[in-house]
């Protein structure tokens, strides 16, 4: 009797053994499998760098080709820096100043191998790429005519400072957050950050030269400046187009089931497929309007257009139906080219590649459209068109307005300071030249005869 005593309490033991060995394996494997997921956002989402470098030089001269190559490398190169030293503390910092910013974490890097640690450098190389996105945007809108040391004085300053204490709003457990304002992958946090700062650095740097003519009659005219290469934009809006799955799918933070909800690894393929559907009604929207507007199928506007749906879903792409994204992709698609024309031809603000539109106007109106299409009744996020009235798009209003108002005063400020200090602008003569061989002494199509419309 005691014989089997003893063996019936050795095997509830093992089994006991058993199971906690294999529920920390889970546990583990789980934590790992969510670790991989978000490296393989972290590299799809650094990839959108080589789609800016491509598009953003596409859509240009080719006399400049060089310049903007350069300051897409080094706006990461210098930003991935400072955001480690910097933007990652007031980012995801101790919250302070009643969700203002944060506070530690600076120069952070801890050498002890575990979870904890581990968990801070998955989330800062994923953290890292979308610092990044931000701080690009600027150098399509000022492309052509900024001196190139200026433009990486910005774009330390945004990486450091304009983008993490604005996320930390949002995303660092902030004062937006509390309301319950949302943006899951960043129409706001990110893109009209960025949208901000390429809209007032246009103003301050002012049109190309020859861009906006007065003719005898004392009327204004507008001269267009064609890209030099529209299938490298295609290239890379394409490139985008593939990096944006990392964007959004990714920001689900996990790969695994989790406690379920929007932020689980289970809502990854209804992102991607938002996201997919999203970006081509956007092009089509463009197609359509450009082509009713122009009586000719516009490439460009076609290639914004697409891009325009992508902005679009980023903030509302965990909450929506399949068949509201494609509704919000078409009406992005509408509005970039309203956009566009109406910053380039009113405004009389000269953004050579569109961003400001791309990532500004759409950026705020996929912000809002969460407040109007939202349906995800069991986390409270319910949109105007699914019966949650207009509190959540309310919060969204605020949120827009408020980040908007932080990010252009402060872009604003600061190209006011480089212009008055540094210089923003290169000289006349240099923009003639090209900055490739005014700024860097080097051409991108050597032994090419390069023909200049100014």
């Amino acid at each position: 009797m005691r014989k089997k005593l003893f063996a019936l309490a050795v095997l509830f033991l093992c089994a006991g053994g058993v199971s906690l060995f294999a529920q920390e394996s889970i546990e583990s494997l789980g934590f790992s499998l969510d670790v991989v997921w978000l490296f393989i956002g972290a590299i799809l989402v650094f990839i959108m760098q080589i789609g800016f470098a491509c598009v953003e030089t596409g859509l240009t001269r080719a006399k400049n080709a060089i310049n903007i190559t350069m300051k897409n490398v080094m706006d990461f190169c210098f930003g991935a820096i400072l955001y480690w030293a910097i933007g990652w503390g007031f980012m995801y910092g101790k919250d302070a100043l009643g969700g203002l910013i944060g506070t530690d974490q600076f120069f952070n890097g801890p050498m002890a191998v575990d979870v904890e640690n581990s968990g801070f450098y998955k989330s800062w190389f994923f953290q890292v790429v979308f610092a990044a996105t931000a701080a690009t945007i600027v150098s399509g809108a000022m492309a052509e005519r900024t001196q190139f040391k200026s433009y990486l004085i910005y774009t330390c300053f945004i990486s450091a400072v304009i983008y993490p204490i604005s996320g930390h709003w949002v995303w660092g457990g902030g004062w937006l957050a509390e309301m319950g304002f949302h943006d899951f992958a960043g129409s706001t946090v990110v893109h009209s950050v960025g949208g901000w700062a390429a809209l007032m650095g246009g103003v301050i740097v002012g049109p190309r030269l020859g861009k906006y003519v007065k003719g005898a009659d004392g009327k204004i005219s507008v001269k267009a400046f064609p890209g030099h290469n529209i299938p490298y934009a295609a290239l890379g809006v394409l490139l985008l187009f593939f990096g944006w799955f990392g964007f959004n799918a990714a920001s689900t933070g996990i790969a695994t089931v989790g406690g379920g909800g929007i932020w689980s690894g289970l809502n990854i393929a209804r992102v991607a497929v938002t996201t997919c559907l999203a970006a081509a009604a956007g092009a089509i929207g463009a197609l359509i309007v450009s082509w009713s507007w122009f009586k000719k199928p516009d490439a460009s506007m076609t290639l914004n257009g697409l891009l325009a749906g992508l902005v679009g879903i980023t903030a509302p792409c965990a909450v929506v139906s399949p068949s509201a994204s494609i509704i919000i992709g078409l009406i992005a698609g509408a509005l970039v080219v309203g956009s566009v024309e109406f910053i380039d031809k009113v405004l009389k603000i000269d953004d050579p590649v569109g961003a400001s539109s791309v990532h500004l106007t759409c950026g705020i109106f996929g912000t809002l459209a969460v407040g109007i299409w939202a349906n995800v009744p069991e986390e409270g996020i319910v949109g105007l068109l699914h019966g949650g009235g207009l509190a959540l798009l309310g919060v969204q209003l605020v949120g827009v307005l408020t980040v908007g108002a932080w990010a252009a005063l402060t872009s604003l400020l600061l190209f006011l300071i480089l212009k008055a200090t540094t210089g923003l602008r290169v000289s006349h003569k240099d923009e003639l030249m090209g900055l490739d061989l005014s700024e860097h002494k080097s051409e991108a199509y050597t032994g090419f005869q390069i023909f200049s419309n100014l």
